[in-house]
């Protein structure tokens, strides 16, 4: 027997979830579910969901249906031992014993346990990895909500220190025209305007700086200079500058998404090696020919770099330049102004918003170096 046998035996990872699931359903039938002296199975929910995760527990360890479809069950187990936690969390907020934080860590395994079991999944149908793929992640996310709330109801946190992510949504449904109109203030205007321009310029200075190369000696230093200025020594600025509107915020994301641009793009530039610049020569080809048909397709994936850098750095810009001088509107003025009112699920709704946004607009800048990069290898791979 191999050593690496023996090691894979060793640390199999979805038995020891699957026996600590088995644990903490003991655990939690012989403690307090609630305090003062609330059992397990004087609760419904909490008694429902201890059979059921009795069952996946030992039903993975015994071998039953290991398969696709035994997968699946895991995951409707596990969601719904989930949704009975949070029901019955609900019931006795801030009054969560040892039994009830049991059964969370049992979840939490079950959940675990599930996407070991994706993760491992192959599959001949590109559309069925695909959705596997994504699957993997939301889960995982899904998984850090359901914690979030179980921690927050059951330990009674109050919402001023943290809200439980059921409040923020429904702050979220209850408030989408100032979300909304603060949406269009900070991204649609300041975010994609700044970020256009600031990229823009950095793309076409890059290849100034590569045609000259006295701007390579001497913009580049003053580039990184200028990058490593603080925002809030920045922002203060713009706004004396371009006023308080969106204008000063677009300023700010200038700064900050112009020299990553620069800098990476200089860097791709100089990717191709001397050999294919011979070639180029070769084939009588001029500056411009060489520079479009070799150095910038050579150069896309230093761009896009820069691009992505760019799409997260400039949402944090504007925000932040929002709380030096804005109108009554914005997310950073939403932000700075809710804290003040310590109406703090109303901050963690404009949080979720610019998180989605940030990481929407991220996808859709990857999406678009896939489709233009794909012959890099790490696209193919």
């Amino acid at each position: 027997m191999s050593a690496q046998t023996v090691s894979k035996r060793r640390f199999d990872m979805p038995a020891l979830l699957a026996w600590f699931v088995v644990a903490m359903v003991l655990v939690g039938l012989f403690s307090t579910a609630f305090k003062p002296d609330i059992g397990i199975l004087e609760a419904p929910q909490l008694a429902l969901c201890l059979v059921l995760l009795a069952i996946l527990g030992v039903r993975y360890e015994l071998g039953f249906m290991r398969n696709w479809i035994g997968d699946l069950a895991l995951g409707i187990v596990a969601a719904l031992a989930a949704s009975l936690l949070i029901s019955a969390a609900g019931r006795h907020e801030g009054d969560a014993a040892l039994g009830f934080w049991a059964l969370t860590a049992a979840t939490w395994a079950a959940f675990w346990l599930f996407v070991e079991r994706l993760a491992i999944w192959k599959s001949r149908s590109l559309l069925t990895t695909r959705i596997v793929n994504l699957a993997i992640p939301a889960i995982f996310g899904i998984t850090l909500l359901i914690l979030w709330e179980l921690i927050v109801t059951g330990a009674g946190v109050p919402k001023v220190l943290l809200p439980a992510p059921s409040e923020i949504w429904l702050r979220m449904t209850t408030s989408v025209p100032t979300l909304w109109a603060d949406f269009q203030q900070t991204f649609l205007k300041a975010v994609l305007v700044g970020y256009a321009l600031g990229c823009g310029a950095g793309f076409l200075i890059a290849i100034l700086v590569d045609r000259v190369p006295f701007l390579r000696r001497g913009l580049l230093p003053i580039g990184n200079l200028v990058s490593a200025l603080p925002i809030i020594g920045v922002a203060p600025i713009m706004v004396m500058w371009f006023g308080f509107d969106w204008p000063s915020k677009a300023a700010v994301v200038i700064i900050m998404t112009f020299f990553p641009m620069l800098v990476n793009t200089v860097s791709g530039l100089a990717a191709s090696d001397s050999m294919q610049r011979d070639l180029m020569r070769t084939y009588a080809s001029n500056y411009w020919q060489t520079l479009f048909k070799l150095r910038l397709p050579m150069a896309m994936p230093f761009i896009f770099n820069a691009l992505k850098i760019n799409s997260t750095l400039a949402l944090i810009g504007a925000i932040v330049a929002e709380f030096f001088g804005t109108p009554i509107v914005g997310m950073g003025f939403r932000i700075s102004t809710e804290v003040g009112r310590m109406n703090v699920d109303m901050v963690w709704a404009e949080i979720a918003v610019a998180a989605l946004a940030g990481s929407l607009f991220y996808g859709l800048v990857a999406l678009l170096e896939r489709a233009v990069t794909f012959w890099h290898p790490s696209i193919r791979g």
